[in-house]
């Protein structure tokens, strides 16, 4: 018998090393809703809660002398960050305004479905994923 102690994902954390990049990059650019904004003393550390419009929350954190993460060459841990959209195109050109560039949209040999990379400002790779409809049965 198979029991489900998880039920989805509740959010994703990041360490940031510029609050008002990562705002402007995470609110402005791709639309995600701020919901709350802490600043806690004791650890010189801002709170940041993001919401995605399907109610999972993405969690900003500053820390004094964060360490750069890894990301080329690829470390172990977590590889990218993926978002579903839905105009993958619209996106793109969207963030291409703001002086945004994505990687050439490629298409997933497994699924059919249409993707990118950029980097956030601390240049973590996030990828968009273009939503695709079930086929039909």
């Amino acid at each position: 018998m198979t029991t489900e102690w998880l039920s989805g994902i509740h959010h994703v954390a990041l360490i940031v090393s510029d609050l008002a990049a990562a705002r402007h990059f995470y609110v402005e650019l791709l639309g995600l809703r701020e919901r709350a904004a802490h600043y806690r003393a004791e650890r010189d550390s801002w709170k940041v809660d993001l919401q995605l419009p399907d109610g999972r929350q993405l969690e900003l954190f500053t820390f004094p002398q964060a360490p750069a993460r890894p990301s080329r060459p690829e470390a172990l841990g977590l590889r990218h960050l993926a978002f579903r959209v839905g105009d993958l195109d619209g996106l793109i050109q969207h963030l291409a305004a703001a002086g945004v560039t994505c990687e050439p949209v490629r298409v997933d040999p497994y699924t059919g479905a249409r993707f990118t990379f950029l980097p956030d400002p601390d240049g973590l790779p996030i990828e968009l994923y273009e939503a695709v409809a079930a086929p039909l049965s």
